[in-house]
C-alpha cells in the first residue's frame, strides 16, 4: 500500500512538471527552426542531458542491463564504459562541431536533408526519410518494452493502460513545445535518471550484503567451462560477444538521426566543449551504472521466470526480479526513472519521425508552396501519428507474443539505421571526395544486411551450415549490425574512389563553411 501511494505521488507530481514544460515552450515553437531544432540555440546542459536521454531508455535499463548482465556478468560494465567513451565523449568530438557547422552552413534540418543537400540530390534525401520511416517505428515500439513488469510490482493495471497514458503525456509536450520543451524535459528526467541508477545500485548491493559479499556470491556461480568466476572475470565468459555489444551500442549512435540530430541544435563553441563533459559523465553513471547493476542478475537465478521454449530466462523480467525485494521509495524512484528514459527517446524519436516526414517527403512532395505554420501543423499531426503506431504495435506485440515478426524487426532496427547512414554521415563531414553513388550503396548494403537478418531470425533459419564467419553474423541481430555498419566504414570510401565526384567549385563551396574565420577571446587562442 505504501509503495502504491509513494508512486502515485511521484508520478503525479512527474506528470504536472512534464505538462507544464510543454506550455512554457510553446513560444520556442512558433516556426520550422524553433520547432525541430529549439532556433539552434540550445545549451550545453540541455543538449548534452537530451543527447543522454535519447540514448538510454527502459530498453537499456530493462532490456539490455538484464540480458548482457547475464549473459557476461560484470563484465557487460564495459558495454556502459564503452557507450560513454565511443558512443559520448568521442562521437560529440568527432562529430558535434562539424555536424553544427555543416548543417547551418546547408540549412539543413534532418539526417536525410543533410544527405540531400550535401550530394546535391532529393531522390537521396527521400530514400533516407523512407528508411527513418520503415526502421525508427518499431524501434520507437520497442520503448515501451519493460514498462508492464515493472509496473506490474505497484500497480495491479493493464499493460495497455500504462502505455496509453506514457504516449498521451509525450505527445503532449512534444506537441505544443517542439524540440525546446523534450530537451527541457529530457534535462529533468536525466536529473531523475542520475539519482535514480545511484540508489537503485546502493540498495540492490546492500540486499546481497555489499558489494564485496555480492561480488563473492557471483564469483561462484559456474558457467560453461569455468568452474566459477566468469561473472566476475574482466572480460566475462564471452569476450568476442562482448566486443559486439560495445561496438553496437556504442558507435552505433553515430548512425542514428535522433542523435545527431542533438549536434545540430548547438548553440556555441564554448557549449560543445562543456556538452562533451557532460554527455560523458552522465553515459559512465547512466550506462555504466545500469550494465553494472545488470551484471549481478544471477544472484537472483532462482526468482527469475524462464521461458519455457528455450529454457533461457525472460531477460524483460531480470531488472524488476531484482527490484522486487527493495525498499517501496526504491521501487518508487525506480518506477519514474523508467518511465523518464523511455519518454525521453519516445519525444525524441517522434520528433525525429515527424519532421524529417515532413520536411524531406511532404514538402518536396507537394505541389503547392507551404508556409512555416503550414509545416509545424503537419508535423505536430504526423508527431501523433507515429506515437499512436508506436503505441499499438507495442500493444499489439504484448497481446499476441505469437507474432514474431515485430520483436524481430525491433532487434534489426538500430544496426539497419546504423549500417545504412553512419558512413556517409561521417565521411561527408570530413571528406570532400565521397560520392553519391557510394552513399546509395551503403543505403542499400545497411539495409539488404538487416532485411537478410530479419529473414534469417523470423523463419528460424539454421545459420551454422553458412560457414564460421557468416554463421556468427548472421548469428544475431548485434553481430550483423556491427557488420554493417563497419562494412559500411569500407564500402564508402572504396565506392567513391571509383565513381563520379561532385564538382569541384561546388564541393569547395560547401567546405568553405569550416575556414570561416571567428574571433575568440585571448583567453582562449594566444596571439601568434
Amino acid at each position: 500500500m505504501m509503495t502504491e501511494i509513494l508512486c502515485g505521488i511521484m508520478l503525479v507530481a512527474f506528470f504536472v512538471v512534464m505538462i507544464g514544460v510543454g506550455f512554457y515552450s510553446r513560444k520556442h515553437a512558433t516556426n520550422v527552426s524553433g520547432f525541430v531544432l529549439g532556433g539552434r540555440s540550445a545549451g550545453p546542459w540541455l543538449t548534452a542531458f537530451a543527447f543522454g536521454t535519447s540514448y538510454f531508455s527502459a530498453v537499456i535499463f530493462v532490456g539490455y542491463a538484464g540480458q548482457f548482465g547475464w549473459n557476461f556478468g560484470l563484465a557487460s560494465t564495459w558495454a556502459g564504459l564503452g557507450n560513454a567513451f565511443i558512443g559520448s565523449l568521442l562521437a560529440w568530438n568527432v562529430l558535434g562541431r562539424r555536424t553544427r557547422i555543416m548543417t547551418q552552413y546547408l540549412d539543413a534540418k534532418t539526417m536525410p536533408d543533410f544527405f540531400g543537400k550535401r550530394f546535391n540530390s532529393v531522390p537521396l534525401k527521400v530514400a533516407a526519410s523512407v528508411i527513418v520511416f520503415i526502421f525508427l517505428i518499431p524501434y520507437t515500439a520497442s520503448l515501451y518494452n519493460g514498462l508492464s513488469s515493472l509496473f506490474g510490482l505497484v500497480f495491479d493495471i493493464p499493460y495497455w493502460v500504462v502505455i496509453l497514458v506514457m504516449a498521451i503525456l509525450t505527445g503532449f509536450y512534444v506537441i505544443f513545445g517542439g524540440y525546446m520543451a523534450t530537451a527541457i524535459n529530457d534535462f529533468i528526467q536525466g536529473i531523475i535518471m542520475l539519482f535514480g541508477i545511484c540508489a537503485v545500485i546502493g540498495a540492490v548491493l546492500m540486499d546481497n550484503g555489499g558489494l564485496l559479499k555480492a561480488t563473492q556470491k557471483l564469483s561462484a556461480v559456474p558457467s560453461e567451462g569455468w568452474a566459477g568466476g566468469a561473472f566476475t572475470s574482466f572480460l566475462g565468459p564471452d569476450p568476442l560477444a562482448l566486443l559486439f555489444v560495445v561496438i553496437l551500442t556504442s558507435l552505433g549512435t553515430w548512425g542514428l538521426p535522433q542523435m545527431v540530430g542533438k549536434f545540430y541544435a548547438i548553440k556555441s563553441e564554448k557549449d560543445i566543449h562543456k556538452g562533451t563533459v557532460i554527455s560523458t559523465v552522465f553515459a559512465i553513471i547512466v550506462a555504466g551504472g545500469c550494465y553494472f547493476l545488470g551484471g549481478f542478475g544471477r544472484l537472483y537465478s532462482d526468482k527469475i521466470a524462464i521461458n519455457e521454449a528455450t529454457g533461457k530466462p525472460l531477460f524483460d523480467t531480470i531488472i524488476p526480479t531484482m527490484l522486487s525485494t527493495l525498499p517501496a521509495i526504491i521501487i518508487a524512484i525506480v518506477i519514474v526513472l523508467v518511465l523518464s528514459a523511455s519518454m525521453s527517446t519516445l519525444s525524441s524519436l517522434v520528433l525525429t519521425s515527424s519532421s524529417t516526414f515532413t520536411l524531406d517527403v511532404i514538402v518536396p512532395v507537394s505541389k503547392k508552396k507551404m508556409n512555416e505554420m503550414k509545416q509545424v501543423v503537419i508535423m505536430r499531426i504526423f508527431i501523433v501519428f507515429f506515437i499512436v503506431v508506436s503505441a499499438v504495435i507495442a500493444i499489439f506485440k504484448d497481446s499476441h507474443p505469437e507474432v514474431t515478426f515485430i520483436a524481430q524487426m525491433m532487434g534489426v532496427s538500430w544496426g539497419a539505421l546504423a549500417g545504412a547512414f553512419l558512413a556517409p554521415f561521417l565521411y561527408g563531414l570530413y571528406w570532400k571526395g565521397v560520392t553519391k553513388a557510394a552513399t546509395v550503396v551503403c543505403f542499400v548494403w545497411g539495409c539488404a544486411v538487416a532485411v537478410l537478418q530479419l529473414i534469417v531470425s523470423l523463419c528460424g533459419i539454421d545459420v551454422t551450415g553458412w560457414g564460421t564467419v557468416f554463421g556468427y553474423i548472421f548469428k544475431s541481430s548485434i553481430n550483423s549490425g556491427v557488420v554493417a555498419m563497419v562494412g559500411g566504414l569500407i564500402i564508402v570510401p572504396v565506392i567513391s574512389l571509383i565513381t563520379k565526384k561532385q564538382s569541384k567549385e561546388e564541393i569547395d563551396n560547401m567546405f568553405q563553411c569550416y575556414e570561416a574565420m571567428v574571433e575568440v577571446p585571448v583567453k582562449e587562442s594566444l596571439e601568434d
